[in-house]
């Protein structure tokens, strides 16, 4: 599988589109392309790994992971028979041009045995089989590290515990949504709702729609993925229309309707946000909650060139709606509260549409000492370090930069930067970006496969803020952020606060085309690009982030220490090591950063703090989960661990509610917030925040009902519980840091 959207991590390089000259009724020989790709990875991988058996057992073990990674679909017999086979020499028959036989004949057992074994599932649904979920058994959670069945008795076996505990988690997820809402005097959400294991049957359907129509190049893109990724998990390949979709996200704009699409488990797909000003919002007809079942991509108007998009895959459908800027595209659609069957067809007029929720932006914070002393802080929030490589308009460096400024212009006394869920993007922008707070010298050291290593510096002479600041990082920050993060932490320039490190990449990739490496005259347009890791890249101090990540140097308690997220779980990972500091580098005075009284002061507010002490027992919790690995079959043990969990969440809400309401009444007193987004760079006076109305500015949202019956209070003044106590420490650190000049002890030296 694709890594997660969350990994947005990519080099710097300017990429162009085009295609090769075509040939009347040709197509692209994937045999070829996987030939190409294999010399490519030899001769640009990081790590030059010797090309003979080992490496190609590694690409059959990758290959049949991608397509079966939790083992519920292959016997062992069709494993052990394809690596008997194919095991020790998938890399010759892809330097020989001659994989895509036995990738296509592996996927083709695997689409037989994934037929069998979902049909009989379906069948043990539709036909009503008796689970009567009494029996002490239990079901493992991951089946990573478990064994493919040995027979088709034992497949069976596995496949009635997977749909007895689907079936028993959607019962009792409906029984508790149902109980929520009688409670709180509201219509359950889930009353029209087709029967729960009909609802399991149309989730199996969505899968088999995706196997069984995998196209040849379906088939290619995920088999040259799996041979990718035995090298290093960031190396990767990409399908054309994967890589168009890569180039919208780090150019934060793309050519569509203009509305956020979901998969639902009936087979349509739901319209659940308009963009407001977007094609969509501005032709009218598309509405919140319509479900759109079929897609004219050309607006042909026939009825052969509507496209039923049933059961189709998400990615697909969104490829289809999306097209050239003012071409329009016909939906239709079944309108939310409609009659049954009823349908509408709408055209829509394609055009840019930018992922504003997806740029920097920022807000003051006014806030008021015990003492009545008025503080002013700035919060810069960087959600990716996206770069346009086209025309270069679109840059986060300049956007931040923009910011910067605006809350020098605000005489704000100190900065957070937040980096959490950022996961990533252009290098060249987080090297500029550096500059913005530490002035000319080296932001980042970059090895490559014969061990020469480049220093990169910053652009800026002079930073163009140099007071306090903070950095919140967590697990999911990753690549450029830990660029930065590192940087400011080794030049003493910043307080990194947040999980116990970042996600831990420390290697650089770049985007190939492989139709440059196909042969003359052959046709080459959905050859695809490789994205080999070229290079590791280390801090100025010598570390690599590879694997360790950006260490806290204040951490704080969270739930993504407890989960298996970093560089650390994936496989193939590159390993760490240090080389030498980067010549030029000097460090700012570490005392400046009074690190000893903001841990104390920290220390003492988590103590005291309920939200951070119930972060810590969740988090206990999901890791005693993790190592039990298994769910009872019981219903009645089930039912035991919901009330549990209810009457725990009650508990918690009802004491929220009392301390929350007495915390808003305080926060009112002491912070006041003004919104910083890039359109309000040039006003004369920046606007308070009205966070209700702000969510809406960008995104018209469905409502949702099992949401809706969520009855956790809001966080007071929309400050969860490590943005406050980011707030707090960057507050401590301009306190220590006037103290120290009015006493004339800052250092400035360097060294």
């Amino acid at each position: 599988m694709k890594q997660p959207s969350l990994l947005k991590i990519f080099a710097s390089i300017f990429f162009v589109a085009t295609t090769a000259v075509s040939c009347v009724g040709a197509k692209t020989d994937y045999n070829e392309v996987g030939k190409q790709m294999v010399i490519m990875l030899r001769n640009s991988h990081y790590e030059r790994y010797a090309f003979n058996e080992k490496l190609g057992t590694k690409f059959f073990d990758s290959y049949i992971k991608h397509l079966d990674g939790n083992k519920r679909y292959f016997l062992s017999s069709d494993v052990e028979m394809f690596r008997h086979k194919y095991g020790k020499n998938m890399h010759q028959l892809l330097l020989d041009g001659e994989s895509m036989a036995a990738a296509t004949e592996i996927y083709q057992v695997y689409r037989v045995r994934a037929n069998a074994h979902i049909k009989y599932a379906q069948g043990l649904l539709a036909h009503g089989a008796d689970f009567q979920f009494e029996s002490g058994r239990s079901v493992m959670l991951s089946r990573k590290d478990a064994n493919w069945p040995v027979s088709e008795e034992a497949a069976k076996q596995l496949w009635r515990d997977q749909v007895e505990q689907a079936l028993l988690s959607e019962i009792l997820r409906r029984e508790s949504v149902h109980d929520l809402a009688v409670k709180q005097g509201k219509v359950d959400p889930l009353e029209d709702k087709k029967a729960p294991g009909e609802m399991i049957s149309f989730r199996f359907k969505r899968i088999l729609q995706e196997i069984n129509t995998a196209t040849e190049e379906d088939i290619a893109d995920g088999f040259f993925s799996s041979i990718s990724k035995s090298y290093d998990p960031h190396t990767d390949y990409f399908s054309m229309s994967e890589m168009e979709r890569f180039m919208s996200g780090m150019q934060n704009s793309l050519v569509g309707i203009g509305a956020l699409l979901q998969a639902e488990d009936d087979g349509a797909t739901k319209i659940t946000g308009i963009v407001v000003g977007g094609p969509a919002d501005k032709g009218g007809d598309l509405k919140l909650n319509d479900r759109i079942v079929g897609v004219d991509h050309t607006n042909a108007g026939t009825e052969d060139a509507m496209v039923d998009i049933m059961f189709e895959k998400l990615d697909r459908v969104v490829d289809m709606i999306r097209g050239k800027e003012g071409v329009e595209v016909r939906l239709k659609v079944e309108p939310a509260g409609g009659a049954p069957g009823e349908i509408k067809l709408i055209v829509i007029k394609r055009g840019k549409v930018e992922l504003k929720d997806e740029l920097a932006k920022a807000e003051v914070i006014e806030m008021v000492r015990p003492d009545g002393v008025k503080r002013r802080l700035g919060f810069i929030t960087l959600p990716a370090f996206y770069a346009d490589f086209k025309s270069w308009k679109t840059r986060c460096s300049i956007d931040v930069e923009k910011l910067v400024m605006r809350l020098k212009a605000e005489k704000v006394e100190g900065v957070i930067m937040d980096l959490r869920g950022n996961g990533g993007g252009s290098l060249e922008e987080v090297r500029r970006m550096t500059g913005f707070f530490t002035g000319r010298g080296p932001v980042v050291q970059v090895k490559n496969h014969l061990g020469r290593v480049e220093v990169k510096d910053s652009s800026h002479h002079n930073p163009i803020y140099n007071g306090p600041m903070v950095v919140l990082i967590d697990k999911t920050s990753a690549s450029a952020s830990e660029i930065l993060a590192g940087a400011l932490q080794d030049y003493n320039r910043a307080v990194v606060v947040g999980d116990t490190s970042t996600f831990g990449k420390g290697t650089v990739q770049q985007p190939m085309e492989i139709r440059k490496m196909m042969p003359f005259m052959t046709d080459a347009r959905r050859a695809g690009v490789l994205k080999p890791t070229i290079q590791k890249f280390y801090r100025v101090a010598g570390s690599t982030t590879q694997l360790k990540g950006v260490e806290s140097d204040i951490v704080l308690p969270s739930l993504l220490d407890a989960f298996e997220v970093g560089e650390k779980y994936l496989d193939y990972a590159l390993a760490h090591d240090n080389i030498r500091r980067a010549p030029g580098f000097r460090e700012l005075n570490r005392g400046n950063l009074f690190l000893p009284t903001l841990k104390e002061k920290s220390l003492a507010r988590i103590s005291r703090s309920q939200d951070f002490q119930y972060v810590t027992e969740d988090a206990k919790r999901m890791i005693e989960r993790r190592k039990k690995n298994s769910i009872s079959l019981n219903k009645e043990e089930r039912k035991k661990e919901i009330a549990r969990a209810e009457e725990r969440n009650n508990a918690r809400n009802a004491e929220r509610r009392k301390r929350f309401g007495q915390l808003v009444d305080d926060d009112k007193k002491v912070f006041r917030f003004f919104r910083l987004n890039l359109a309000d760079i040039k006003l004369p006076e920046l606007i308070e925040m009205d966070r209700d109305k702000d969510k809406e500015s960008y995104m018209r949202q469905a409502k949702d009902g099992i949401a809706d019956l969520d009855d956790t209070p809001d966080w007071p003044s929309s400050l969860d519980p490590i943005k406050r106590e980011g707030i707090s420490i960057l507050a401590d650190l301009v306190e220590a840091t006037e103290r120290a000049r009015m006493a004339g002890a800052l250092q400035n030296n360097k060294g």
